[in-house]
């Protein structure tokens, strides 16, 4: 899921059109702010164990920055979690890009 909190750099980046910002902000404000992105969302899930990561990619919107960001938590010495089951390896997305919840 992601979190968006109107923050007045959120605000200040969508009054100038400038919303291709946003998720940056995002994933700065995430610490401070409580705001995180889809991709980070995603690897939250892998690293407690409740998602694969196949599924995890095969969700992600940018599979590439989310394969960096758990390559990175890997090296700064996330604990490999086992998935718990929560993945249904038949269900798949009603469009791609959008994930049924």
């Amino acid at each position: 899921m992601e979190v968006m909190v109107p923050t007045a750099a959120i605000r200040n980046l969508i009054r100038e059109d400038k919303v291709h910002q946003l998720e940056s902000i995002m994933q700065m404000g995430r610490g401070r702010y409580g705001m995180q992105t889809f991709n980070q969302s995603l690897a939250d899930l892998f690293l407690a164990g409740q998602i694969e990561r196949e599924t995890a990619l095969e969700y992600s919107i940018n599979p590439d920055e989310l394969r960096q960001m758990l390559n990175r938590a890997r090296l700064a010495g996330a604990p490999a979690a086992r998935p718990t089951g929560v993945h249904h390896p038949t269900a798949r997305r009603s469009r791609p890009g959008v994930p049924n919840l």
